[in-house]
């Protein structure tokens, strides 16, 4: 959100010996090794033995990641969605979507995202809390056609293209209700352009407001999870 950066070693198992050549990174895997060790978790102890690596590693990305916040302000208009190349590692703080279709990320950048998630989600204080499994494994999707993909993938990338016009300005301040109008209108544009193309792909044209988009969510969640159904698109695994 801060745009702020931080690092970590990420070593494979192939270049293990060839990482502890060096002193600095021998003696910090020596230390982890002793922390997991003396673990009072009996589930941590065990990777005493491969102190290189993450205890729990999801996956990998080959090419992007869509990044879901674990937590946002229900202050902002839009849920702010990162997009990180295959070089970023993704801590718990972000649920993230590995190597998905651009298109997905157009969703959950999406007002009928946001409204989903509130209405289903826990909250940290009072803000949203993410669940991957009901925020958004089940939110419901009709079926998209190639053509639907299409649009929702231009529209990704354009809310993107807008992000990068007001670069090296946050996501925090892009997203900042009090400036997104005065000060980021290409991103309000690019997400009201988003909006415009899936809401109409749900019900031939805009929303009047989040009471409507829920009515619509929750009978469509009703239909999807009816047995045989086949009305819903199959997301890509949030994790």
């Amino acid at each position: 959100m801060q745009g702020e950066r931080r690092f970590c070693l990420w070593i494979k198992d192939c270049d293990r010996e060839e990482a502890e050549k060096v002193t600095e990174i021998r003696i910090r895997l020596q230390r982890v090794a002793e922390f997991r060790a003396a673990s009072k978790a009996a589930e941590t102890r065990p990777s005493a033995a491969y102190p290189h690596r993450f205890r729990q590693i999801q996956s990998v990305a080959e090419r992007w990641t869509i990044a879901v916040p674990a937590v946002s302000s229900e202050n902002r208009a839009y849920f702010p969605v990162g997009f990180t190349g295959s070089d970023t590692i993704h801590s718990n703080r972000n649920f993230a979507i590995y190597d998905a279709e651009i298109w997905n990320f157009a969703l959950a950048s999406s007002n009928i995202h946001r409204a989903w998630l509130g209405a289903v989600c826990a909250r940290f204080e009072t803000r949203y809390s993410y669940s991957n499994t009901i925020g958004w494994n089940c939110l419901p999707v009709p079926i998209l056609t190639e053509q639907n993909k299409a649009d929702l993938a231009q529209c990704a990338e354009d809310i993107l293209l807008a992000r990068e016009h007001y670069f090296p300005a946050t996501i925090a301040d892009m997203y900042d209700p009090e400036r997104m109008d005065t000060e980021f209108p290409r991103v309000r544009a690019a997400h009201e352009a988003n909006d415009e193309v899936l809401e109409r792909i749900y019900i031939g044209r805009r929303f009047k407001n989040d009471t409507e988009r829920l009515e619509k969510l929750f009978d469509l969640y009703t239909k999807m999870t009816t047995k045989g159904s086949g009305l819903a698109t199959k997301l890509a695994g949030v994790k």
